[in-house]
């Protein structure tokens, strides 16, 4: 089963990609949408099991894969509660997202090559989730940066997409290269790749210091904070964020599979496969807690002054990546798989949302030329809420359950970088509120903005063979009609709604409760029950701060955007530097540019110029050809066909051999 849950995006992806053209779009969409969700439901058939506690952890061998010295390493298939999880989030979105971009990608010339694409990642991800030891799980993390950078780049013939592509793949190369050199380090100690036998072998090494530069480092320590630079870039924590809002100009379902529930969650499911190893070092938690709460702060901060529909998603993306990190950095794993779970549902959700949107308004992504959606596209404005109520915490939806639970447990743990995650957490929240409820307000409330948007003045020229009607129309329309999306774009977000509204209730309990927790999890990961114990032991005060900081956003969007929309103009010419210093990212871009890229491209110009050209070039084949243009242009000055001049030749050469030899 798990076999051919794994490989049949495979093979689907192969049969899309080589034989798209023989075999025609629809059939290469019918093919990788088949497949996809035959793939789901193997995974949630397994997922049941081990939520029933009837399904036994197993290993599936492939292959032999690697025999090197002391290094063997076997491609197996790994199945356990924590994979269970992965593979029901990976595959259900998945499979929707294919099914959405039936509708989405319709015009596409290149669809099979899109849906290639889409499994191929799919099948990346699968292939992470379900290592059994790091090499296979590097395998596989190397080959979701490939698709992703496929799948980023998609529409090619845009500058920016293959600027955001490259971006994304030079950025993620850092945090790969922190993560390698992780898994060298973790092998030089443990003598093994096997996830199983370092978890077991981390009690005979804990404590364990080397010197470095004159100063006692400890190996877990160490070990630990490498592979966490590899989750940072994959999972696009501050400082190797910024890739993540640039990979919004790959086709909205795109967004939705990396940054929703799969690519990016990479370092999240990383970092709880080998909570064991973290357990081990107090610094290595401390520092994955400040990191996940400072992005949670930063992503939430940009998003609020963020104009473009994704982007917005996006760094509310980034900001709950965040707060799934200070979760396991407080020692809360299978609260932030909870929150990984829930936020899988309700932002896929977003984002397809969104796409409906964008498909409504003819490819317009600015909110600032919506307004008044809600009318017309009534559907996907349900749905947006939906996600957005989960988001955002509100009672008993997904968001409530998971969200709640991780401030509790920072809270909990008694520690001084879980009080500072749990403080930053509860502004978070309400920044998340505001945000959240910014979009919703924009875009499909309040008068209509569309006259203004160039989008939406093209579409009315076209749909008036030339003849701009949009001065007719006072009312802020130009004269446009938005549509509800077809059905094959609906679908998805009924389902993903349902997710987002019932995965906190139902499976609340599993995944947190200390008991039926421990049961579920079965040593997949580290399990804190005194933990969880602590978290339902919380002051009330702590337990209502999610709630208060829902409202209290809610209430500060609405009065903004609702009720007095010239506040944010008053607000962006009040404080202009911040709004400016929000509005450009903390300057991370330009920071990044100054220090990294333009000497970097300094310096190559320099090695290109003077050394390769004038220095390689010049002294070794230029040169030689050089030498072998000048030779032959002297030598054709003595073929001038005269005999005496061959004479004079000969006996200079003569003279010379004899002067040679009587030396």
């Amino acid at each position: 089963m798990i076999t051919l849950l794994v490989f049949l995006p495979l093979l689907t992806a192969l049969v899309a990609g080589l034989g798209g053209r023989a075999i025609g779009h629809t059939a290469a969409k019918a093919i990788t949408t088949g497949g996809l969700f035959v793939s789901a439901a193997l995974a949630w058939t397994i997922f049941i099991g081990f939520w029933l506690n009837e399904a036994p952890a197993t290993t599936v061998p492939v292959l032999d894969w690697i025999e090197s010295g002391a290094l063997r390493v076997q491609w197996a298939l790994k199945v356990d509660t924590l994979t269970a999880v992965m593979l029901v989030v990976v595959t259900s979105v998945s499979a929707l997202v294919h099914l959405y971009s039936w509708g989405y990608m319709e015009e596409d010339p290149s669809q099979s090559r899109f849906f290639a694409y889409l499994s191929l990642f799919t099948f990346a991800m699968l292939m992470l989730v379900t290592a059994d030891n790091l090499v296979q799980m590097f395998f596989g993390w190397e080959g979701v940066g490939l698709a992703s950078y496929l799948l980023i780049g998609f529409w090619y013939t845009k500058p920016s997409a293959n600027a955001a592509a490259i971006k994304a793949f030079v950025v993620n190369r850092v945090g790969d290269f922190g993560f390698s050199l992780g898994i060298f380090a973790t092998f030089l100690v443990f003598g093994t790749v096997s996830i199983d036998a370092i978890v077991a072998a981390v009690p005979q090494h804990a404590g364990q210091t080397f010197s470095f530069l004159g100063s006692t480092v400890d190996v877990m320590t160490c070990l630990c904070l490498l592979l966490f630079i590899g989750a940072c870039g994959k999972s696009a924590q501050l400082g190797l964020h910024t890739w993540l809002p640039d990979a919004m100009e790959g086709p909205t379902p795109v967004s939705a599979l990396i940054h929703a529930a799969t690519m990016v969650t990479a370092g999240v499911f990383m970092v709880c496969r080998l909570s064991p190893m973290f357990e081990a070092s107090e610094t290595a938690l401390a520092v994955v807690t400040i990191v996940g709460a400072c992005t949670a702060f930063f992503a939430a901060t940009v998003g609020m002054v963020q104009n473009d529909i994704k982007r917005v998603i996006a760094y509310s993306t980034c900001s709950q990546l965040g707060y799934m990190f200070f979760a396991a950095g407080t020692g809360a794993y299978g609260v932030a798989m909870f929150h990984l779970f829930t936020h899988a549902f309700f932002k896929a959700l977003l984002f397809l949302g969104a796409g409906s949107v964008i498909h409504a308004m003819h490819h317009e992504q600015d909110m600032r030329f919506y307004g008044g959606l809600r009318k017309h596209i009534p559907i996907t404005f349900w749905m947006m809420t939906i996600g957005t109520l989960a988001l955002t915490g509100f009672f008993f939806t997904a968001g409530y359950y998971s969200k709640d639970a991780i401030l509790e447990a920072a809270y909990a743990s008694g520690t001084a970088s879980g009080t500072f995650a749990f403080t930053v957490g509860a502004v978070v929240a309400l920044l998340t509120s505001f945000y959240s409820w910014r979009l919703v307000f924009l875009t499909f409330f309040g008068a209509p903005r569309w006259a203004g948007s160039e989008h939406i003045q093209h579409a009315v020229h076209d749909a008036h063979h030339g003849h701009d009607h949009a001065h007719h129309h006072d009312d802020g329309t130009a004269g446009y009609h938005p549509h509800e999306s077809p059905l094959s774009m609906l679908v998805p977000l009924f389902v993903l709604g349902a997710g987002a509204l019932l995965a906190g209730i139902i499976w609340h309990g599993a995944f947190v409760e200390a008991e039926p927790g421990a049961a579920f999890w079965r040593g997949s990961l580290a399990f804190d029950t005194h933990l969880m114990h602590a978290l339902h032991e919380v002051p009330a005060w702590v337990v209502w701060t999610p709630s208060i900081a829902f409202f209290a956003g809610l209430g500060l969007a609405w009065n903004a955007y609702v009720r007095r929309p010239s506040i944010p103009k008053w607000w962006r010419n009040e404080v202009p530097g911040l709004y400016e210093f929000l509005l450009r990212k903390w300057y991370f871009d330009e920071l990044y540019n100054a220090i990294f890229v333009r000497p970097s491209l300094w310096f190559g110009r320099l090695f290109w110029t003077r050394g390769d050209q004038q220095t390689i070039d010049r002294f070794g084949p230029d040169g030689a050809a050089e030498m072998v243009v000048v030779g032959s242009n002297l030598a054709r000055r003595f073929q001038s066909g005269y005999v005496y001049s061959y004479a004079l030749v000969m006996l200079v050469g003569l003279a010379a051999a004899a002067a040679w030899m009587m030396r």
